[in-house]
């Protein structure tokens, strides 16, 4: 996006309001609803809003949710005894519906929901100028809707206490609050569904790319993408669709393949490059620019994911968080010699003052200079060719296809991490990152663990971890291992860890109409 869209939406972003409820329903409350959304202008102004609220959702409540939980990283510095942090990456038991970061992932989804019904809603009545940018609207709100719950899903869809599989509320429209009151979870198979419509819709509706000025919206392309990976996640856990979806999940993900306008970056590290954002290999970024008043669009990720002690050795202006810090089985899970690794993250720093090695893990892969404080220009990948690429070639192994095919999609992923640059003091390895072939595995499921690691090294710290292993049904035998590693003895595994818990206050809201998951306590 260019400076005047950017603009824009720091703008509309302070034209939402959010109570302290189950699901805010009010509309923008500094704004008429009588006055506005009566134009095109209005409509585009209001989809960009919807577009802005993802930032509260990425800054760092996903980075929680969908890394700190697994095996990839933890926390290498946290004050007191903080039962929101160690309810989510200790597995503490119970992880409290309480906690605050459960609370801020619901209540900032349906706050980026409500924006989306709004655009889908009265799109249809407001005047358009330009008749193809209705559907255009209605498409981009559908994707960040599906988009979000897709996340939701996957973060609270599970069994519930009356033993049904449930997903989170389904609002599909602007509601009355007492219609809202009305509302229970709904089947998570059916949200699934509601996920899949938006989704084609918005693959019918949306342009194949945009002028420079409005970069960053969401293409065709990158709502084929998102289907492709809904329908990969419904095969596996807990839906168990099985064969059937992953053949739909390789249809899906191949069309993105061959769409001649996407190709991988020639090296890994330009996908991080804060001045390169948006290239041939993205589907779909969560855009930030720094230097907007109080920070309202930057992004917070080199300083929060800086070793909290460290000084102007990691980063040079702002805050240091020690958040996301990579594990010690992280670090491992690179062969040696990985170029991916050393643009990704670091196994320590230089103390400047004493010169003193400080063996403290961080996340490099977001790095920019901040302007003041945690205002930096990167943006949040969501979706990018890479990812596409390694789900495509476990889709065909998972449904009993070609595995020559599957592993050239694979070798291509290596192919490119093996010719980026790495770290200037490494030994040379000729092996590095070998292709590999079809002798090297005796079985799917060795072929199917060499693409799970494949995929952890190439997306490391992009959220992607927690959800692969709860779909494939890892999740048990990894995280066991790396909690008692970690040094969690008294840690003990249960199904009901695989699903959050619905939120206080969503059970406070509407006692005894909303069911809770497995594991925590009903209202």
């Amino acid at each position: 996006m260019k400076k005047g869209v950017f603009i824009l939406l720091a703008i509309v972003i302070n034209l939402v309001s959010c109570k302290k409820d189950f699901i805010d329903l009010t509309p923008p409350s500094n704004l008429n609803a009588t006055a506005f959304y009566k134009t095109q202008q209005d409509m585009n102004q209001a989809t960009l809003s919807a577009y802005g609220n993802l930032r509260a959702l990425y800054n760092a409540t996903y980075v929680r949710i969908g890394e700190i939980r697994s095996d990839n990283t933890t926390y290498s510095w946290l004050s007191g005894n903080p039962a929101n942090e160690k309810g989510i990456d200790e597995f503490a038991s119970p992880l409290l519906p309480e906690n605050g970061f459960v609370g801020e992932l619901w209540d900032e989804s349906y706050k980026t929901i409500l924006r989306c019904n709004i655009v889908i809603g009265r799109s249809g009545t407001a005047t358009f100028s330009d008749e193809k940018l209705r559907n255009q609207y209605i498409a981009e709100a559908r994707f960040l809707r599906a988009l979000v719950y897709f996340w939701l899903n996957r973060s609270f869809g599970g069994f519930g206490l009356n033993n049904e599989l449930l997903g989170p509320i389904k609002v599909d429209k602007e509601l009355s609050q007492a219609e809202a009151y009305e509302l229970g979870r709904a089947p998570l198979e059916e949200v699934y569904n509601f996920v899949v419509d938006d989704l084609k819709f918005a693959e019918a509706n949306l342009p194949e790319s945009y002028g420079s000025t409005d970069k960053g919206r969401v293409t065709k392309a990158g709502a084929s993408a998102l289907l492709g990976k809904v329908y990969l996640t419904m095969a596996g856990y807990p839906l168990n669709k099985g064969t059937e979806y992953y053949n739909l999940a390789s249809q899906k993900l191949l069309e993105v393949i061959n769409n001649s306008m996407y190709a991988l970056v020639p090296s890994y590290k330009d996908l991080f490059d804060v001045a390169k954002k948006n290239s041939s290999e993205s589907l779909f970024e969560v855009q930030y620019m720094k230097g907007a008043p109080n920070a309202a669009t930057g992004s917070p990720w080199n300083n929060n994911f800086a070793p909290r002690f460290s000084d102007k050795e990691v980063v040079l202006v702002g805050d240091k968080g020690g958040e996301n810090s990579p594990t010690g089985d992280m670090s491992k899970a690179y062969e040696v010699g990985d170029p991916r690794k050393y643009v990704s993250m670091r196994d320590g720093w230089v103390n400047a003052k004493t010169g003193v090695f400080q063996a403290e893990p961080y996340v490099c892969k977001y790095y920019d200079v901040s302007s003041s404080g945690s205002d930096n220009g990167n943006n949040w990948i969501e979706l990018r060719l890479g990812d596409v690429y390694l789900m495509y070639a476990e889709a065909l192994v998972r449904a009993g296809g070609d595995r020559a095919t599957a592993l050239l999609y694979l070798n291509k992923i290596r192919a490119r991490a093996r010719n980026t640059p790495g770290d200037p003091q490494a030994p040379g390895n000729p092996n590095l990152l070998r292709d590999y072939t079809t002798a090297d595995f005796a079985s799917d499921q060795d072929l199917l663990r060499a693409i799970e690691n494949e995929r952890r090294v190439e997306l490391a710290f992009e959220n992607h971890r927690w959800f692969d292993l709860v779909r494939t049904g890892r999740a048990q035998e990894v995280m066991v291992r790396e909690q008692q590693v970690d040094g969690y003895n008294a840690f003990t595994w249960s199904d009901n860890a695989l699903a959050y818990p619905i939120p206080m206050t969503v059970m406070q809201s509407n006692p005894g109409k909303i069911i809770q998951n497995k594991g925590y306590t009903q209202m």
